[in-house]
């Protein structure tokens, strides 16, 4: 994160406006879909019980994960294991020269992000299409995803005309329908030609074996099923104990996510094609990926956010990411999860900022399908950054200064009484905090009386 929150956000409202336009209104569109789908629903209920679940698989992920490789393996499926971004580049590396691969497609994955698999495939000078048509988008844009389920909400009707015109020779005014038929064009070759189709992984069933997809446009049923190889990257995560579990955590996914039922699409791949399939790889691999889930599942602070299912319903009920979208985070992960998971997945140090990028009003905990402690892990963060001095001697000495007013009836009293003796103070732009405050705010206004004085003259009233 090269320029830091901050300053990134400061640069986006100012130069990009429509972005905060955009999102905003993609992302109350997600959270009434959200509110009103949950209200169907015994969603309280579903939530402690997702909950439980995850909180059970995390306490015996190594269980898990040995099964889920047992089961795996037997049902022909090649299993890898990835303890950092290196190893899963190198493995992939390995695949795509044993199977001679030219041209990949893949299936949306915020994993594949994390790891860089484009740059990689770029670098072998392998061909790849983003299959998704978010993920198209902002691959034609050269952009990261701003969204873990929206990639390309940050982008206009207008922002889209434009760049399909310049990359794909569409008119100045073509109709949504015109431009996804102009991607539809390009993948469908793709799809047709391609040597190996990258997916991620939304569950591996552990007793079964079996790898879940989620999906609305059918591209990733025809990234797995269509290409000659199938590699798919999972989180050592992404498990889920047994099959049956399915049956509420697919209805919470969809409906956290875009309001709805149930995604259209939904594969459960067992293997690659048996001799009796008419469709489907020849081979399939999963490669396990860990790159710093260990060290967030050992840190008793931090290890709920292993439960994310990546529904994004903390992104859009949060009132800060709607300000400026994902790209101001500056990293993979946005919004409250990408405050809590980024710090322990890469460096600790990014908290400094990225723990400051929340209002503190507890709406992503309200959301979360399976209860993540967002608000309180994001304050742990805030207090290991200071206590690691990242502030600079200067913020130490102001807080340890404000602590013992705050503590001291005496001087407390004196200070309010300052404060309302000169009002300038609560504006000034010199002033730490109070000074942030008031360049996108009005001035503080303290009350022409204190608590006290209006509390002893209620009871004198009486």
């Amino acid at each position: 994160m090269a320029k830091g929150y901050k300053a990134a956000a400061r640069e986006m409202l100012a130069s990009q406006p429509e972005v905060r336009a955009s999102v905003t209104k993609a992302t109350l569109h997600f959270h009434a879909n959200r509110e009103r789908a949950y209200g169907e629903v015994d969603a309280e209920s579903w939530r402690d019980w997702a909950a439980t679940v995850k909180r059970h698989l995390l306490s015996r992920l190594d269980h898990y994960l040995l099964l889920a490789e047992e089961k795996l393996s037997g049902n022909g499926v090649e299993v890898h294991w990835a303890e950092n971004a290196a190893d899963a580049q190198q493995i992939l590396s390995r695949l795509v020269k044993r199977h001679d691969v030219k041209k990949v497609v893949k299936g949306k994955s915020m994993l594949s992000e994390e790891l860089e698999v484009n740059s990689l495939l770029q670098r072998l000078g392998v061909e790849v299409f983003e299959t998704d048509l978010g993920e198209y988008i902002i691959q034609l844009a050269e952009e990261p995803p701003s969204h873990i389920v929206g990639p390309a909400i940050h982008k206009s009707l207008d922002d889209i005309r434009a760049l399909f015109a310049k990359r794909l020779g569409t008119a100045r005014d073509a109709s949504p329908e015109e431009l996804a038929a102009a991607a539809r064009r390009v993948l469908r070759e793709a799809f047709l030609s391609a040597d190996m189709g990258i997916s991620g992984g939304n569950f591996v069933v552990a007793e079964s074996g079996t790898l879940v997809l989620v999906e609305n446009e059918g591209n990733i049923r025809l990234t797995t099923s269509a290409p000659r190889v199938h590699v798919a990257l999972v989180g050592i995560e992404k498990l889920l104990p047994r099959t049956r579990d399915l049956e509420v955590f697919l209805q919470l996914l969809a409906r956290a996510a875009t309001g709805q039922k149930l995604g259209i699409f939904t594969s459960l791949i067992s293997g690659p094609r048996r001799p009796d399939e008419s469709d489907g790889p020849e081979v399939m691999h999963v490669i396990f990926v860990d790159n710093g889930r260990s060290s967030v599942l050992a840190d008793d602070e931090m290890q709920e956010a292993l439960s994310c299912i990546r529904c994004g319903a903390c992104l859009n009920a949060c009132p800060v990411y709607r300000q400026t979208g994902g790209h101001a985070y500056g990293q993979v992960y946005s919004g409250p999860i990408g405050i809590v998971l980024t710090p322990g997945l890469k460096d600790p140090a990014l908290a400094a900022e990225l723990g400051y990028a929340c209002s503190l009003c507890t709406a992503c905990a309200d959301v979360c399908p399976v209860r993540i402690p967002l608000p309180k892990q994001i304050l742990a963060w805030r207090r290991r950054a200071a206590e690691s001095g990242a502030g600079g001697p200067l913020e130490k000495w102001l807080f340890d200064g404000y602590a013992n007013i705050v503590s001291k009836p005496r001087f407390y009293r004196m200070s309010a009484k300052m404060l309302r003796a000169f009002k300038g103070l609560t504006s000034a732009p010199w002033l730490p905090v109070i000074g942030a405050w008031a360049s996108g705010h009005g001035g503080l206004e303290p009350s022409p009386k204190s608590f006290h004085q209006i509390w002893e003259e209620e009871l004198a009233n009486e």
